[in-house]
């Protein structure tokens, strides 16, 4: 077996860069080893190519321990005596996708494989941390439930939310936690008509068969179709040693861009969420907040994240959005790739690392092409005579611009709306990727929660939508058709305007104007020198 289609991240006998790709791997793989390479904190890993995903056949194939158990040894062999399936020290993982191109969050991850009814007393051994043990059985079952057992993902939030009671399940107890996981296992088995996998070799060899045959989910197809990415490039799949946001107060999961991708600031834009795991922040269920948090509680972790940010720019040559994740003070690097801007933000990034001398001038010039007044021009917000409007309520801005239009509440409302010839704007309780397609057709996204790194948010900045997520007081009500706005009722038709650049909402049609600031233009021009900038 070739070197290129299963490759060994931060194990013994590791893979170097030259002999491999971003083709053969996916880019997250092969950041991954780039990142290994420079010598900063990532969790060992191995790699299943994209080669495997060319055919069902190949697929199949690829979830078969007789291909990968050589490669998990060597990623035992770089876990400090941890081993997969072990009742005393068990060895946790995550499964995760990455195709050659960016896809963010159309296809699947599954964590805390290898958890079972036994693993999960060795975990508690191990770590002396029930709470950390049971809040990841319980999240392996649910989602385990949903990627592979194809069970609606409700079928596990409501068990959750009855139990929260309104309370951050954050807050929820080791025994809490114990009898919910207990639960996730009885509604598993009742919806599955087969009991939840407690063999761990099962558990790996399905979720990597998922994970496979999420690269042909409806969504992703239809991500693809939109996008002009070719079927034929496949993802892979990389097999990675679990490391805990969710082990206690000085533990947690973020997402974040070197520089704001609205503006192109060159200033560190991160969601962080203490005591969670990633899938938390990115799957647009949960809302997180900024940096702040992490930067006053954990000083040394914010200034690692600092310097390593830094030098992924310089080593990268762009603006990079990567994930992390802090267990227990100590960093971990996930991921990293190119970061999703605005045009408004791409000239700002290139021309700032031009002055840097991260880039050159040719680079730089290739970046702005394209971009002119009409590109960098945004909407914004105009007070009629002068009076300031009242929001109906904030919430964090994942775009920049101001979208105006008639209120949907899913794919069919926007459809209508299109077909109707009538602006929508898309409002969603979560940020969620499966609406992509209803997001195509619509002008905004508001959603009640999320966070600004959500794939939801990410995929709308993509697409130039206005983007608003973890509203204030929002409330949607699917059954009525109509949403709430810290008790202003609004139904489906009524008109919403989202303002992005202040992160407010209105319950009304707002004036608006156009502005493109001139002094990008003017470095636009210089840049170009012979090239004509028409303002």
């Amino acid at each position: 077996m070739s070197t290129a289609d299963l490759c060994l991240i931060g194990c013994p006998g590791q893979t170097t860069v030259a002999q491999t790709s971003p083709q053969r791997l996916g880019f997250k793989a092969f950041n991954l080893l780039r990142m290994a390479e420079l010598g900063l904190p990532v969790p060992p890993a191995f790699v299943l190519g994209t080669r495997f995903c060319a055919d069902a056949e190949l697929r199949a194939g690829a979830a078969q321990p007789a291909l990968w158990l050589p490669a998990l040894q060597a990623l035992e062999s770089a876990s400090a005596g941890l081993r997969f399936g072990d009742v005393a020290r068990p060895l946790l993982l995550s499964v995760r996708s990455g195709a050659p191109v960016s896809m963010p969050g159309m296809m699947e991850t599954l964590l805390n494989i290898g958890l079972n009814d036994e693993t999960v007393q060795g975990l508690i051994r191990q770590t002396g941390n029930p709470r950390l043990a049971w809040d990841a059985y319980r999240r392996l079952i649910a989602s385990f439930g949903e990627v592979v057992a194809g069970l609606p993902a409700a079928l596990f939030e409501d068990e959750l939310t009855l139990l929260c009671a309104g309370r951050d399940e954050r807050l929820l107890d080791f025994a809490e936690l114990r009898a919910l996981a207990r639960r996730y296992l009885q509604l598993f088995a009742q919806a599955a008509g087969r009991p939840f996998p407690q063999a761990a070799e099962a558990q790996l060899q399905q979720a990597i068969a998922a994970v496979f045959d999420s690269w042909q989910s409806a969504k992703a197809c239809s991500y693809r179709a939109a996008h002009g990415i070719e079927d034929t490039i496949g993802t892979a799949v990389t097999v990675q040693a679990m490391v805990f946001g969710n082990a206690g107060a000085r533990s947690g999961a973020g997402v974040g861009f070197t520089r704001d991708p609205r503006s192109g600031e060159a200033a560190l834009w991160v969601d962080f969420l203490f005591n969670a795991q990633g899938e938390d922040v990115v799957s647009g269920r949960r809302s997180a907040q900024g940096h702040e948090q992490l930067q006053q509680v954990l000083p040394e972790v914010w200034a690692e994240l600092l310097q390593a940010c830094a030098r992924l720019e310089r080593e990268m040559g762009d603006m990079q959005d990567f994930e992390f994740t802090v267990q227990d003070g100590r960093l971990f690097l996930l991921q990293t790739r190119g970061g999703k801007r605005t045009p408004q933000a791409a000239a700002r990034i290139a021309l700032d690392l031009l002055r840097e001398g991260a880039i050159d001038v040719a680079t730089a010039r290739l970046r702005c092409k394209g971009l002119d007044a009409e590109h960098l021009r945004v909407s914004r917000v105009v007070a009629p005579d002068g009076q300031p409007l009242q929001p109906l309520a904030q919430a964090q801005a994942a775009s920049s611009g101001v979208a105006i239009g008639q209120i949907v509440l899913d794919e069919a409302g926007a459809r209508a709306a299109k077909e109707a010839g009538r602006p929508a704007i898309l409002v969603r309780r979560d940020a969620e990727t499966g609406d992509s397609a209803a997001l195509e057709m619509a002008l905004g996204l508001l959603t009640q929660n999320g966070a600004r790194t959500s794939h939801a948010a990410v995929v709308a900045r993509q697409m130039g939508k206005v983007c608003l997520v973890a509203c204030e007081g929002l409330q949607v009500d699917e059954a009525r058709r109509e949403i709430h706005i810290f008790g202003t009722r609004l139904a489906e038709g009524d008109w919403l305007s989202l303002d992005g650049n202040e992160a407010c909402v209105y319950a009304a049609q707002v004036q608006t104007e156009w502005f493109c600031p001139p002094e990008l233009l003017a470095e636009l021009a210089e840049l170009r020198r012979d090239v004509a900038v028409a303002a």
